[in-house]
């Protein structure tokens, strides 16, 4: 029996319960661009916190791959369009005032008109660069 949606669906999980750790303990959002501008421009203080959250969403998941012996992805090789995407995510959280766990998990959960129609339009976005990426163009 396939297990992917099982890991999909306890990393979700995970980054439910993260994202409700740090508004009841912190009292602010955890959106990750947000984070990450604001350990980058100095706004908003907590850099500490900024710096250790990082650190973790990085280290964390390195952890568990060590553990569970390498880990299975679906990049693709063509770095180009790597460097291009993440650009273009970089672009569109400052556009949206921020990321999918900022307007996806926590502005969802808020029922934040906001998250939702950033959201909305992330799915969108998405949807739109893997039909012209993959079936259009043919990079990916």
């Amino acid at each position: 029996m396939p297990t992917e949606w099982l890991m999909g669906l306890l990393g979700g999980g995970l980054i439910g319960l993260a994202a409700a750790m740090y508004l009841l303990l912190n009292g602010r959002i955890m959106g990750a661009s947000g984070i990450v501008g604001g350990l980058v421009d100095g706004s908003g203080g907590f850099k500490s916190e900024r710096a250790a959250f990082l650190a973790g969403l990085v280290i964390g998941p390195g952890v568990v791959v060590v553990l569970a012996g390498g880990a299975e992805t679906h990049l693709t090789g063509n770095w180009g369009v790597v460097i291009l995407a993440g650009l273009l995510v970089g672009l569109g959280t400052r556009l949206a005032n921020g990321c999918t766990s900022g307007h996806g998990v926590c502005g969802l959960s808020r029922f934040s008109l906001r998250g939702f129609v950033a959201t909305a339009f992330y799915l969108l976005a998405g949807g739109v660069t893997v039909v012209l990426a993959k079936h259009l163009w043919g990079v990916v």
